[in-house]
């Protein structure tokens, strides 16, 4: 039902039951926020969004109250815009003056609130709250110098992911966002999937980087240094850089890494392809033999951490094979190194990702071998874009390129694996051509499609009904493991990936808040899978050529020795 209210004078529609704010966002009307995110309840929390209300004595939050009618509203009256400058130099007054040195210079919310309500002199001053940098994660960097109590961090961690890592603490002007304990984030539950990256308003949370050793690493002409780039990085890549949002950008990804100096780049959808092949040669026999159903997904590092730290009752149903990122680290101190006569201390690998729970995967024990890791260093997709800028590529002026010989085919099944549903369907190819010898028909399997948490569809593959079920995001994660336990379930396949979404929407991605760029990142995978024509990993020429020459077979004593680990329970403070 609409009704009618009347804003800044004029009068617009508005849903009865709708916030204040909602009517405002949704009538074209900018209210600025801190503490709101979309799909979550309102907070209040910041009281940014206030708003005068006729009859109302003191300021309303809009993004909490709901539409009366009558109802007269002013959004940008003197008395707001004091109330918003005034909140915005409390914030002010104690945070860190280092703008030009901080992370999120250029894309931080409350420096663009700053410069919106021309905050340009610092008016409160006193003593500033001084907390220790925390870098004890491998993979997230936390400074509560920089925390402005927003709470996003504290929702998604508990209402998305179900981890609950942080917590408000203390009380008054001694309130802090902490861990358990305020213990560092190495003791914490944390499974540095950086969601909380994703919502920070400011450069209070941000990923741990690493471009010195990199730079060193370049520069030192004794070390080869090999570049790989999972599916979802070329995709994500063209908005930032000024192309056209959506692009399929991977042939000038490779001639950029290779300006900035890189010896060797490889795409890891090739080690995708070996995963998924991998994979379904493992899922096929836990079928024939039925034991260890349903087979858990195991190339989301975020979720393993989870299930060690929380579930280790999952462990045996965990598929052993490795993630992309590994098997290729893998293959490339090994399989390359060998064909190449190259010694494994002199290969130096990057892997350029979406995700930052692949830091703290690449320093596992399992993924070391002799003192030596498969990969070295793990860059996200924005510290890829710091790193074009840093070496001055332009990338409207290079000309696409090939990634290079080795590792330079993929079929589009590997690119899938970058969006919920897409490992699932790039196995399920692959296991149908195992189990029956012929190629899945129709190919593509559209009802695990799309942004749902939850997909769940049955698979006839000759005289057997395969039964496949899709959850993102851990808290869906959590009631598919329940469903698991009380037996509920008759499911063969779980693909579980920590981020709603899969990996295009990771913790290393680009930021941005703009649903349209993230459905146009999504229909640019499945376009690309619609396009070429090597639709499934077991036709992959590369791949059939590595288990020719070195692997032998799926599952085989080399495969299992070079593409499957194990997994431990985890203990950790809670």
């Amino acid at each position: 039902m609409s009704v009618n209210i009347e804003v800044n004078n004029k009068t617009i529609q508005a849903k009865k039951g709708e916030t204040i704010l909602e009517t405002l966002n949704r009538n074209g009307i900018k209210v600025p926020t801190l503490c709101r995110m979309k799909g979550f309840s309102p907070t209040g929390a910041c009281r940014l969004c206030v708003v005068e209300v006729e009859g109302k004595s003191g300021l309303i939050p809009s993004c909490s109250y709901p539409i009366e009618q009558p109802m007269r509203i002013w959004t940008h009256s003197p008395r707001v815009i004091r109330a918003r400058k005034m909140l915005v130099e409390l914030l002010l007054s104690n945070h860190p003056d280092d703008c030009l040195y901080c992370i999120r210079n250029g894309n931080c919310e409350l420096q663009e609130l700053a410069v919106e309500l021309n905050v340009r002199e610092r008016r409160i001053s006193g003593e500033k709250t001084k907390i220790n940098l925390d870098q004890s994660s491998p993979g997230i960097v936390r400074d509560p110098s920089k925390c402005i109590l927003c709470g996003r961090c504290i929702r998604v961690c508990e209402e998305v992911q179900d981890v609950s890592t942080f917590d408000f603490i203390n009380r008054g002007n001694s309130t802090l966002v902490a861990t358990s304990m305020s213990k560092d984030m190495n003791f914490s539950n944390c499974i540095n999937c950086g969601q909380c990256i994703m919502v920070c308003p400011t450069g209070a949370l941000h990923e741990k980087t690493s471009f010195d050793i990199i730079q060193e690493m370049l520069n030192n002409k004794d070390i080869k240094v090999v570049a790989h780039y999972s599916p979802s990085v070329p995709v994500s890549l063209a908005n930032e850089l000024g192309l056209k949002p959506g692009k399929d950008s991977h042939g000038l990804l490779n001639a950029a890494l290779k300006r900035i100096g890189f010896d060797k780049v490889f795409d890891t959808s090739f080690g995708a392809d070996v995963a998924i092949y991998e994979q379904a040669a493992e899922l096929a026999d836990r079928i024939k033999n039925e034991e260890n159903l349903p087979m858990l997904s195991s190339c989301c590092p975020g979720w393993i951490k989870y299930m060690e730290q929380s579930h280790p009752d999952m462990i045996d149903l965990a598929s052993t094979t490795k993630s992309p990122q590994q098997i290729l680290g893998t293959l490339i101190k090994g399989y390359y190194a060998e064909k190449n006569q190259l010694s494994t201390e002199k290969i130096f690998t990057i892997s350029i990702t979406s995700c930052t729970a692949k830091k703290f995967e690449a320093q596992r024990e399992e993924m070391t071998h002799k003192g030596v890791s498969d990969i070295d260093q793990v860059i996200t997709t924005r510290e890829l874009i710091k790193l074009i800028h840093l070496y001055g590529i332009d990338v409207h002026s290079l000309h696409e390129e090939f990634s290079d010989d080795s590792f330079n085919i993929r079929s589009s099944a590997a690119k899938l694996v970058s969006v919920s549903g897409g490992v699932t369907e790039a196995v399920a190819r692959t296991l149908n051509y195992f189990l029956t010898g012929e190629e899945l028909s129709p190919i593509q399997v559209t009802k695990l499609r799309g942004i749902k948490n939850k997909k769940e569809i049955v698979l006839k593959m000759g005289k057997k009904n395969i039964n496949f079920v899709v959850v993102s995001g851990l808290k869906s994660a959590n009631k598919i493991i329940a469903e698991i336990r009380e037996g509920k379930t008759k499911a063969d396949f779980i693909e579980i990936m920590a981020c709603p979404g899969g990996c295009i929407n990771g913790g290393g991605q680009p930021f941005c808040n703009d649903e349209e760029v993230q459905k146009k990142l999504i229909k640019t995978i499945y376009n690309i899978d619609d396009k070429e024509a090597i639709k499934v990993a077991h036709k992959n020429p590369g791949v059939l050529k590595l288990y020719k020459d070195y692997m032998k077979e799926p599952l085989s004593r080399v495969s299992n020795k070079n593409l499957h680990t194990g997994y431990k329970k985890r203990e950790v403070l809670l």
